[in-house]
């Protein structure tokens, strides 16, 4: 049975260049792979996340992904009041049925937000974010029909991988973040991103595949109810290809302290990916690091499968603040 789950699975991933990339059930704790332009955008003098996901345990290792980014503004005291100029560094590597497919990227974001006005608590802004990305097919692993015989596995087979088991490729994303305040100390934004602009050739038999867009459309807000309780919220919408998911949720924090700068926080919450995953989320602040850690269990039809473990997920992302920093309202993850 464990054999014949990681077939179906090499089957998923074989035609993974026209299905979804990589993502995270916990999409607001990964700001770089959400969105170029939430580059620098958070109020400190840099941010370090990481985001590590497991899914579908019952198939052994389905699917496990993880990220690191860093990202940071520059230039602020050539900058207008208000406005931000971040550029970041960001990886991702992705391993895909029990480690066939492997894909690793890296890549160079900037962005820049124009405040809107004089307090600078509504902006608007842009973000680019160039990537170098690599294919890796590891064919020892995998079993051909042709080399089924009347005596048995020959090992040999004719479904030769014309283009070589690497493979790489450049790609090209984009985004646009507003990011708004009613009185300073609520947060709301909404934004847009796509990745793979330009739709770059990816294949190990031929070069006639195009790694199709995605494009998402997300939005949230942190809004404080009390000195005690806030509630964070995030939406997103996407699309690649002929797939598409929609994941709603969110969190209430109580703010131990009721110290705004310096929170001991508890988040206690959770989001939906519509037809597929209810998604259970705890969370620990202290300072400016933040642990998070959510639990897919599935509600498709793949539950028969997966046991509906859809799968673990672990965040972390700390900001680093002077002593003295005066922000502004950020989008919060």
């Amino acid at each position: 049975m464990r054999k014949l789950l990681v077939c179906i699975c090499a089957l998923i991933v074989s035609y993974s260049v026209k299905a979804q990339d990589p993502h995270f059930s916990q999409f607001f704790a990964s700001p770089l792979t959400l969105n170029p332009a939430f580059t620098g955008k958070f109020n400190g003098s840099w941010r370090l996340a990481a985001n590590h996901r497991d899914q579908w345990p019952s198939i052994p290792k389905a699917y496990v992904t993880t990220s690191a980014s860093v990202d940071f503004p520059i230039l602020k005291s050539r900058l207008p009041d208000g406005d931000v100029f971040g550029v970041g560094l960001s990886g991702l590597t992705d391993a895909s049925a029990n480690g066939i497919l492997k894909l690793n990227y890296g890549s160079v974001s900037g962005s820049y937000h124009k405040a809107l006005d004089e307090n600078g608590y509504s902006t608007i802004g842009a973000g680019f974010q160039a990537t170098y990305s690599s294919l890796n097919l590891d064919v020892t692993k995998l079993t051909f029909e042709d080399m089924l015989t009347q005596n048995g596995f020959t090992g040999v087979t004719s479904d030769i991988i014309t283009n070589g088991n690497n493979q790489s490729y450049f790609d090209v994303n984009a985004g646009l973040l507003y990011s708004g305040s009613t009185n300073g100390q609520n947060n709301f934004y909404l934004g847009a991103s796509m990745y793979h602009i330009n739709r770059p050739k990816v294949g190990f038999k031929d070069k006639n595949w195009y790694l199709s867009g995605r494009i998402s459309l997300h939005g949230g807000g942190s809004f404080p109810l009390s000195d005690l309780l806030t509630v964070h919220t995030s939406v997103i919408h996407q699309i690649q290809n002929k797939a598409s998911e929609t994941t709603v949720g969110a969190a209430i924090a109580a703010n131990l302290t009721q110290d705004a700068e310096k929170p001991a926080a508890i988040y206690l919450g959770s989001w939906v990916r519509f037809n597929d995953a209810i998604v259970p989320y705890v969370g620990l602040e202290i300072g400016g690091l933040r642990i998070g850690a959510s639990y897919d269990f599935n509600i498709s039809n793949l539950k028969a499968a997966t046991a509906s473990r859809g799968g673990s997920e672990f965040s972390v992302i700390f900001i680093k603040r002077p002593a003295d920093y005066q922000g502004i309202p950020c989008p919060k993850f």
